[in-house]
Order: C-alpha cells, then structure tokens, then sequence
C-alpha cells in the first residue's frame, strides 16, 4: 500500500468460488475493493472439527498476503464465517480508522479529506511504535528472538526458535506463535514454518 509493506491482512468478503483438495482448499474471496482474491487454507486431517465455507457466505480471513510473479494471494491463518452483519460495518469503519492512523488524515462522512489532520499525534504522517503491553511474558521473550533474527531474508525457522528457547515447552512456543501472527505482530516469510517480525528491531 503506497510506499508500506503489507503482510499480514485481515479481509471481509463473501465467497465466489471454492476448490477443495486434498491438502488445501481454494476460496475466491471478494471484499468489494478490487479483483476477488485467491484465499488458501490448508486442510488439517486432525481437527474433526475443521468447517468449510460455502459460496455466497460472508467471511473474515486472517492471513498472510503473498506476491508471486504480480499475482497477489493470501494464504489463510484463519477463516471464519460472519453471521451478523454487523461485523461488515464494523470492519469498514476499522479499515477507515487504520488508514487515518497510516496517513494522518481525517476524512468528513463523505471519505473527502478535511484541512485537520492528525500529524501531531504522528510524526510525518507516521505512527510512532507502539510496544505490545498486552503480551505474556513468554509471548514477549518469543517476539524478542523473532525480531532479533527478521534481519535475514527468511527470518527464524522454527526449528531455530526452539534452539534458542529451548528452556520453553514446544506447546508454549507454538501458542505464543499462534497469538503473534493472529495479532499481526509475526508473520511467514517462505513458508509455514520461517517466520518475521512486522516491527523493525530497534537498534540498542
């Protein structure tokens, strides 16, 4: 989006197409905003109860936008079928909001830019970082390792994430991940399994 990197999205869109396989299952999700968008969800055998949404019902996907050779995609960390729509309205309004916070900008009902704007709370139209207060302490000792490594490409594996936690269960790694890339603090690089932070280190 303009000059910013975007990873981790979340979309409200109903559902156009659907192409079930073995492994993974396609959605065609459109949000209204431009072309429908090719959401992957990978099928997991053990959860008996994994759902399927159909075509023609309204959902909120959470994910990981990929762009592969100009075709843009999102692989899916959750989907979730909206029963009261309510949630539409209220996602427009956070999209508003987030784009305000983004650019600085205040915008009348009519989504017409005003002469306010809110580069006093942001300098240069920029949001100051915010530090994530509302994660556990082993939420916190994750991202601290997952920043300390997103100066690769590829950022930290998981396996390597265990290395360096090693005084950490598998189960509580697993979780506080889980938590991070649902919050948009981490998301996947080349794979399911390498991960980055979406805030920069900061430099010591």
């Amino acid at each position: 989006m303009c000059d910013w990197e975007i990873n981790q999205v979340s979309i409200v869109g109903v559902i156009r197409g659907f192409s079930p396989f073995k492994t993974n299952i396609w959605y065609t999700v459109d949000d209204m905003t431009a072309s429908p968008l090719n959401v992957k969800q990978w099928v997991n055998k053990e959860d008996c109860n994994q759902t399927y949404a159909c075509p023609g019902t309204y959902v909120k996907v959470t994910g990981s936008l990929r762009n592969i050779s100009g075709q843009r995609s999102l692989l899916a960390i959750n989907i979730r079928c909206i029963k009261d729509l309510n949630e539409i309205t209220s996602h427009m309004l956070e999209v508003v909001h987030s784009h305000m916070q983004l650019f600085g900008k205040v915008f009348d009902v009519n989504m017409n830019t005003t002469v306010h704007s809110l580069s006093g709370s942001f300098p240069a139209g920029r949001p100051q970082d915010t530090s994530p207060d509302s994660l556990s302490t082993i939420q916190t000792q994750v991202l601290h390792i997952i920043r300390k490594f997103s100066v690769r490409d590829e950022g930290i594996s998981f396996h390597d994430l265990k290395v360096q936690l090693d005084y950490l269960s598998m189960r509580d790694i697993r979780s506080s991940l889980d938590f991070l890339v649902n919050e948009g603090h981490v998301f996947f690089t080349i794979d399911e399994h390498h991960f980055k932070s979406a805030e920069p280190q900061k430099a010591t």
